[in-house]
Formats: C-alpha cells, sequence, structure tokens
C-alpha cells in the first residue's frame, strides 16, 4: 500500500473539488475617484492625477488621499520608516531677471517638486482623515485570541492595501483594511495565511524550496502558507479553515502535488512549524 500516494490523492481530490467554487475574501474598490489631499480635501491637477493614479496601481493602495511628511506630522501622524514618497510637481510664474516683481515684462511658468505619501504609508492620523474604501454591510468583529496572535507575533502589518501580500525584501505584511473582508473569518484567514508566510523569513523559520521545487517553489510556499493558516484558524476555532474554500494556487497546487507524492507531507509539516511559531504565546490548541 502506498500511503503517500493515497493521502496525496486525496488532497488532490479536495483541491480539484475547490477550485470550482473560488472566491475573493475581501470586497475590491469600485473607483478611486481623483487623488485628494487628505488635510485640504483638494483635488490634484493635471499630470499629478496621472502621477498619482499610477503609483497606486504600482503600489495597491486602496484610497487616493495623499499628504507630504510636513501635513502627516502636523496632523499627529508618522510616515513609516522606509516608506517611499511619490514626486509630483506644481507650476509657479517667476519673473525674468530685471523684473523682480513679476509686474512688468515676461514671465514664465517654473516646475517645482514636492513629495507625497498616501495615506496608507502613514500610521496615527485621525480617524476623521481617513477614508476607508468600500466596507461590508455587516460591521467588522474583532476576534481577541486571533488579534491578540497578531500583535504578539510583532510583524509589521500594514493597511490601507488593494491586495494582500507578505513583503520578503521589506519584511513586512500589507492588507486591505478589515472591514473590506466578507467575514471576520475571511480577514483572519488572510492575515494568518500572510503570518505564516512572515514565518518563512531567514530571520525565522529560514524557509525555502527552490531546489526541490524548482519553478513551482513560489506555488508551494503558497500551498504551505495556505495550510499553516487553516491549521492555526483550526486552532483558534474559527470558520472558514478549508484549504478548499479560499485557494489562490489551486492548478499549481495540484500539479506539484500530482508531480512529488510527497510533497503535501513537506506541506504539512512545514506549515506545521509555521503555526507553532504563530502560536507561541497560545496556551491551549489542539494537535494537527
Amino acid at each position: 500500500m502506498d500511503i503517500n500516494r493515497i493521502i496525496t490523492d486525496k488532497i488532490i481530490a479536495i483541491l480539484e473539488r475547490g477550485a470550482t467554487h473560488q472566491g475573493k475574501r475581501w470586497t475590491g474598490a469600485t473607483n478611486h475617484g481623483i487623488p485628494t489631499n487628505a488635510k485640504t480635501g483638494e483635488q490634484y491637477r493635471g499630470i499629478n492625477i496621472l502621477v498619482l493614479w499610477a503609483d497606486m496601481a504600482d503600489r495597491g493602495y486602496a484610497t487616493s488621499q495623499w499628504l507630504t511628511y510636513k501635513q502627516a506630522a502636523e496632523l499627529g501622524g508618522q510616515v513609516r520608516k522606509g516608506e517611499k514618497s511619490v514626486l509630483c510637481c506644481y507650476y509657479k510664474t517667476v519673473a525674468k531677471k530685471g523684473d523682480p516683481d513679476g509686474t512688468e515684462g515676461e514671465t514664465f511658468f517654473m516646475a517645482k517638486p514636492f513629495w507625497l505619501f498616501n495615506i496608507a504609508q502613514i500610521d496615527n492620523l485621525p480617524a476623521d482623515v481617513i477614508t476607508t474604501m468600500p466596507v461590508t454591510s455587516t460591521p467588522f468583529t474583532p476576534v481577541q485570541e486571533a488579534e491578540q496572535i497578531l500583535v504578539n507575533s510583532q510583524a509589521q502589518i500594514n493597511y490601507g492595501f488593494d491586495s494582500a501580500y507578505y513583503s520578503r525584501t521589506q519584511d513586512k505584511i500589507c492588507l486591505p483594511v478589515p472591514e473590506r473582508f466578507t467575514t471576520a473569518a475571511n480577514f483572519y484567514a488572510t492575515a494568518l495565511h500572510e503570518l505564516t508566510h512572515w514565518t518563512g523569513n531567514e530571520t525565522r523559520l529560514n524557509r525555502s524550496f527552490g531546489k526541490r521545487f524548482g519553478d513551482d517553489a513560489y506555488a508551494f510556499e503558497e500551498l504551505v502558507a495556505e495550510l499553516g493558516a487553516a491549521f492555526t484558524m483550526g486552532n483558534l476555532g474559527l470558520a472558514d479553515a478549508t484549504v478548499e474554500s479560499h485557494a489562490d494556487y489551486v492548478q499549481s497546487w495540484i500539479t506539484v502535488l500530482k508531480n512529488d507524492k510527497k510533497a503535501i507531507f513537506t506541506a504539512a509539516s512545514q506549515a506545521a512549524k509555521a503555526a507553532d511559531f504563530i502560536l507561541d504565546k497560545v496556551t491551549t490548541r489542539s494537535n494537527y
């Protein structure tokens, strides 16, 4: 009896069933609107609109509100360390030499630079400054034990993005705001998925699959992250902890598992280590 093959085939069957009913865990932003200064309420104009729209698309911001570094500080906010600004410009009327007040003679326009940060890059802003992008009809209700895990991890978690991801180079997690998730369970499943990725950093569990899985290494790490989230969700007693109900890389996973009958065991083992790392400060949990 080939136990490895039997168990792997069962997992593949689960994933293949789940592949038919995938769905987003959070709502999309329907309209970003014209980029606006979050302090003055004024809309940006001309080329700055295109520059800011492009930056939003590149970085996945879910809000079109912006501030200068000085404005953020004046509002009590703090631009996070390492965040990059976007260069914009305005045109100032300048008198030519010999005509200092510009009342007579010729003038010309001179481009002057200024730099903006999206409010998703800024901490501690007043609540009335932040405009939340579309929310679900049901208010978000935090789960205390899950919140404690996120806080106790001491991971850098930033909110206000159109997508969820972990940046290994910057060692930070980016998420949509909790209110955009269809359920609280979906929020925590997503946050814990990215937190599982976070555990794989070389300063923590130092997880890498390139040598064994080659081109499929990225998809395999996603499988580990999803299993890690499912294990953690299950230990918290939260619903929606089944792998097939929210898999984003199902077909890639199926390919990996069909090619390597022991892959699911490796994935489960690595996911269990990640879940242990995440649940380290939770006193009561089940075995998996």
